[in-house]
Formats: structure tokens, sequence, C-alpha cells
């Protein structure tokens, strides 16, 4: 795997994904290799490191995606009854590019 995937494959179009919700700077997706039954990827369109290494963008990108997030969470607790929102940090974030899962169900495997 890339140290970014979502620059290197999603944002650049490489990889095809079904679009949940999109805004100039933010992009939500059903995640294309699902680990759980609902399985939704928030991206900001641009490079962010982490959420705790922001890069050169500015707080008010971090709000922006987190009110996509926020948006997406609500409309899976809606339909499905409950959702959980994760991100990962360090060793744990396989791709170094900042991204929230959306997910609702028990794992796939």
């Amino acid at each position: 795997m890339t140290s970014d995937f979502y620059c290197d494959e999603v944002l650049s179009g490489r990889t095809r994904v079904e679009v949940v919700a999109e805004t100039d700077e933010v992009l939500a997706y059903h995640h294309t290799r699902p680990f759980w039954p609902v399985h939704i990827v928030v991206i900001p369109k641009r490079h962010v490191p982490s959420l705790t290494n922001l890069g050169d963008a500015d707080d008010g990108l971090l709000q922006r995606l987190l009110a996509v997030v926020r948006g997406v969470a609500a409309d899976v607790e809606r339909e499905h009854g409950a959702a959980r929102v994760l991100t990962n940090l360090g060793r744990y974030q396989d791709s170094k590019h900042l991204h929230f899962h959306v997910n609702s169900g028990e794992p796939l495997r």
C-alpha cells in the first residue's frame, strides 16, 4: 500500500468510488473494501497528514471536514440505529492522509 491511498488512488481517480457526500473540500464515499456492513470513509480533498498533524491546513478545514462526518454519521445512525466514527493515528494509520471511518454493524471478518 502506498503511504497515501487517498491522494494516490481516490482523489486522482485511479480508484473509482461510490460517493455518499461531497463538498468543494471534502469527499465521503463507501469504502472500497468494507470491514463493516456500513462503512463510509470521509476525507479532505487536499492532503492533510492526520488529526494531530494538519500540515499546512487550518482549523477551518478540520471544522468543515467534521461537519461532513457529523452529517454522514447522523444519516447512518438514523438509518441503522447506531454509528461509529473512527480515525487512526501513528502506526495505526495505514494511509497517512486524515480520514474518518463512519460505520455500523459487526465486523465482516
